[in-house]
């Protein structure tokens, strides 16, 4: 059954998806992907949300970016609970919700795989290799957690 949860998208209207996961990771469709791990970014915090987005080039970035060997992939992925816009990159450094980043303490259930989209240019994946560096130096960076 498809999630009808749904989230303000900064305009009014609820967003509905479809949502997508970046990881390195090689997983299921059926698969749940949970928060209790570190931090891509504050590597020695543990995340209590699982982050998401409606964005395809975004879930691209986050798997291009992501720790681990593995292959980049994106999941089309099912919210299994209520989620709210990702505090990170909303409101805080962009108005409202550009990226349509989200986050929620519920799983997220995997229901595809996209195989084709949109990939960073290695000099975009250069640059944000260099904030991330930046951000783990920094020990007053924050992470909404």
């Amino acid at each position: 059954m498809k999630s009808k949860i749904g989230v303000s998208d900064g305009t009014g209207g609820l967003d509905n998806g479809p949502f997508y996961h970046g990881t390195k990771a090689d997983l299921q469709i059926g698969d749940l992907l949970t928060a209790g791990f570190r931090s891509n970014y504050k590597p020695e915090i543990i995340m209590n949300h699982i982050y998401f987005t409606a964005l395809t080039k975004g879930a691209g970035l986050a798997a291009a970016l992501a720790e681990g060997e593995g292959c980049e992939r994106v999941y089309i992925v099912e919210p299994t609970g209520s989620f709210e816009n990702d505090p990170n990159v909303t409101d805080k450094k962009f108005p409202g919700n550009p990226t349509r980043s989200y986050r929620s303490t519920a799983p997220l259930k995997i229901i595809g795989e996209l195989t084709d989209w949109e990939r960073q240019t290695p000099e975009e994946l250069q640059k944000w290799r260099e904030i991330l560096a930046n951000i783990k130096a920094d020990e007053r960076a924050e992470i909404i957690n």
